[in-house]
């Protein structure tokens, strides 16, 4: 069983991490609000960019209900930027993907998101490599691998 760290250093470093979820999220909302979206609209479509994905894969990757990403997916499509197609490995199974639009829209997010970026190149390699590196061992399998 862990034990639960109290001293200054983890609950200073706690604080940091929630901060710069806080910012990020801000500054996600704003982006997304550029584009008439919602923050969760815009987070769904980014995840879209990356690989068509079944709506009930999508929940689990946002830790929400599978019918809030079946609303979030209906207004997306209704504006053009995703659309339902079958999954080609089992066509019972419905894929949420981006469209032209929705593609160029979440690339258009991602440019407009600096509040990381701009820090972030101020960092030497060794030091993103290494933050990076600590991040993937806080979560654990479940952290993505660009490598």
């Amino acid at each position: 069983m862990a034990t639960t760290r109290t001293d200054p250093l983890t609950l200073e470093v706690v604080e940091l991490i929630g901060t710069v979820v806080a910012r990020y999220y801000e500054e996600y909302d704003e982006a997304a609000a550029a584009h008439s979206l919602t923050g969760a609209q815009a987070r769904v479509l980014g995840l879209l960019a990356l690989e068509p994905t079944p709506m009930h894969k999508i929940a689990e990757k946002l830790k929400c209900e599978p019918s809030n990403i079946t609303g979030i997916v209906d207004r997306l499509e209704t504006r053009g930027l995703v659309e339902r197609r079958p999954d080609p490995a089992d066509r019972r199974v419905k894929l949420a993907a981006p469209t032209e639009k929705g593609s160029r829209t979440a690339q258009q997010l991602r440019d407009s998101l600096t509040f990381a970026r701009e820090p972030l190149a101020e960092l030497s390699d060794g030091d993103r490599a290494t933050l990076r590196d600590l991040l993937r061992r806080m979560l654990g399998d479940s952290a993505p691998r660009r490598d």
